[in-house]
């Protein structure tokens, strides 16, 4: 609707209450977000760039910076794969089971990560359901990679179907469906016609799944097991200096994440703003 016939909304309250409700929005956003986050980065760069250095280039550091880089590479094109044909199965088709497939791709916001880290070690542990036939096998999942992957995956399931379904519901399906009478086959179609339409959407969810890959913290912590140099992630490196009181290179380390946290915030709105577009 353009501005033109869009109706005014008459303002009811006063001037004091919205002043107020902006005052009030604006403190707790400086208080919970901009101060804890300017104080990683003074923190982090107290002592000097050569001391932030030195604790990002340490050997555990960059170990730990490349599995994280490492299990978000496998993470996030999983999901990528798994959210567009969960999108495309739930807009594009009415089967049994649809609602049941929306209600699923949501567990992992409903589970805590904890829980579900401790979920990943009751089946695959070496008490767990599947853990002596893993051992006899010599196939290790629980305190390895494999399960921090495992764990990443889980927790970012939700982000980049959950972005496409009502984006691809609002677009319908009239474009491809002229494509196909056209003589388009099903891999043209969904590349020059589905895959354009849907490109903000996609990249908004992977900008989100990237962020919480790199930063997950509680279900990886049950599975990993702690072994540093081995299973430790950016975050579980961050607690390990922070218990070992190394403020300093745990704040350097943590700055990391924070940057990730800002280039999102900043990738998020342009790609917010795109995706509204794409739906209009």
């Amino acid at each position: 609707m353009s501005a033109v016939g869009r109706k005014r909304v008459p303002r009811t309250e006063a001037r004091w209450v919205r002043w107020v409700l902006i005052s009030l929005a604006v403190g707790l956003t400086i208080f919970f977000i901009v101060l804890p986050l300017a104080a990683v980065f003074i923190q982090a760069f107290d002592k000097g760039w050569a001391v932030w250095q030195a604790a990002v280039t340490e050997e555990n550091a960059r170990k730990a910076i490349f599995l994280s880089l490492m299990v978000t590479g496998i993470a996030v094109p999983l999901n990528v794969v798994f959210g567009l044909a969960a999108a495309w199965a739930i807009t594009r088709f009415q089967f049994k089971g649809r609602n049941l497939l929306l209600t699923l791709i949501d567990i992992p916001f409903g589970v805590s990560p904890v829980v579900s880290g401790l979920i990943f070690v009751l089946v695959f542990g070496a008490q767990g359901w599947l853990g002596p036939w893993l051992a006899d096998r010599d196939i290790q999942i629980i305190f390895a990679v494999p399960g921090i992957v495992l764990a990443t995956v889980f927790v970012t399931f939700p982000f980049v179907a959950r972005e496409l379904i009502p984006l691809m519901q609002s677009q319908g399906s009239e474009e491809e469906e002229a494509a196909i009478v056209l003589g388009a086959t099903a891999w043209q179609m969904f590349r020059r016609v589905t895959l354009p339409n849907i490109k903000w959407g996609l990249l908004y969810g992977v900008v989100l799944c990237t962020a919480r890959s790199l930063g997950e913290f509680g279900a990886v912590s049950v599975v990993s097991g702690h072994i540093r140099g081995l299973t430790n992630t950016i975050p579980l490196h961050v607690e390990i200096l922070y218990n070992e009181y190394n403020y300093t290179a745990a704040f350097a380390v943590a700055s990391l994440l924070s940057v990730v946290a800002v280039v999102t915030l900043l990738l998020k709105k342009v790609l917010e703003w795109k995706t509204r577009e794409a739906r209009t």
